[in-house]
């Protein structure tokens, strides 16, 4: 009881300061897929994977695929809408949008529109049924109306060796070479947001956070505190990882395993106790 009392009284009385943050990794599901490569996880929890060049959807027990040999390798999927889901090969300057069974609506060939020279090395979906997509030809961000078959530019050059891209509906955001963190909106508007570390994959979470990996260490990364976590207790090995929800997903050895990630932070007493609080 006195014990008691003490504690409590430190709670009520004592000074004390944050003295860090863990970030810990708990294992939720692990489930085995017989893929090359994953691909992405949609807003539905659809899982997209590649194998020997097809497109795989997977939802529970049901299947679905694409397959477009032609076409030669996938480099990237959006999958924001999962009604309308866009495909790019880049070897063929390419995008194919598919419905949510991965029919296909439609075949956009970059290099027969309107006349136009254009080679893409980045795509993405935007809103009101048109594409981001950067042309390394003009080196500028352009928009494609799929509905009209046109598109317009909407910004001006600039050098764009991107070492990783990501968009949505309303930015197109990059990151370069020289590990600068861009971001372009609808009206063309580029701005600077900050500098990255190095990393081998990374995912922006939004504006402040960045999950990135480097070597066989994943890390969470504020910019508000400025203060790095390493993910504790994943796989040590892995291909692909996305972050969404608190859920974190990594592929790894022809499997899919989920995590739920918690972040304590650690609160130290001018009496020595040291208190654990959950985020």
């Amino acid at each position: 009881m006195k014990i008691f009392i003490q504690i409590l009284s430190l709670l009520l009385f004592g000074v004390f300061t944050c003295h860090g943050q863990i970030t810990n990794a708990t294992l939720l599901s692990s489930e085995l897929i017989k893929a090359n490569r994953f691909l992405a996880i949609d807003v539905l929890s659809n899982q997209y994977y590649e194998e020997n060049g097809v497109l795989l959807k997977k939802n529970g027990s049901q299947i679905w695929q694409y397959k477009n040999l032609a076409l030669g390798k996938i480099l990237k999927i959006d999958t924001q809408n999962p009604l309308k889901i866009a495909v790019f090969f880049e070897r063929f300057n390419t995008v194919v949008l598919l419905d949510n069974q991965l029919n296909e609506i439609q075949q956009i060939s970059f290099s027969n529109i309107n006349k136009a020279s254009i080679i893409t090395s980045a795509v993405g979906i935007a809103a009101q049924n048109k594409l981001w997509f950067y042309d390394t030809i003009s080196q500028k961000i352009g928009l494609f109306n799929f509905i009209n078959d046109d598109f317009k530019w909407i910004s001006t050059p600039f050098q764009g060796n991107f070492k990783h891209y990501e968009s949505d509906f309303n930015n197109f955001q990059w990151i370069d070479t020289d590990l600068n963190w861009f971001t372009c909106n609808l009206y063309g508007e580029i701005k600077l947001i900050r500098k990255v570390p190095e990393f081998d994959k990374i995912q922006i979470i939004n504006s402040d956070s960045i999950l990135f990996s480097k070597g066989e260490h994943l890390y969470f990364l504020d910019f508000k505190s400025n203060k790095s976590q390493e993910v504790q207790n994943v796989n040590k090995s892995f291909d692909f990882f996305i972050y969404k929800d608190q859920i974190l997903s990594i592929f790894t050895n022809r499997q899919i395993k989920n995590y739920k990630i918690i972040s304590y932070k650690i609160y130290h007493f001018t009496s020595n106790l040291i208190l654990i609080i959950q985020k």
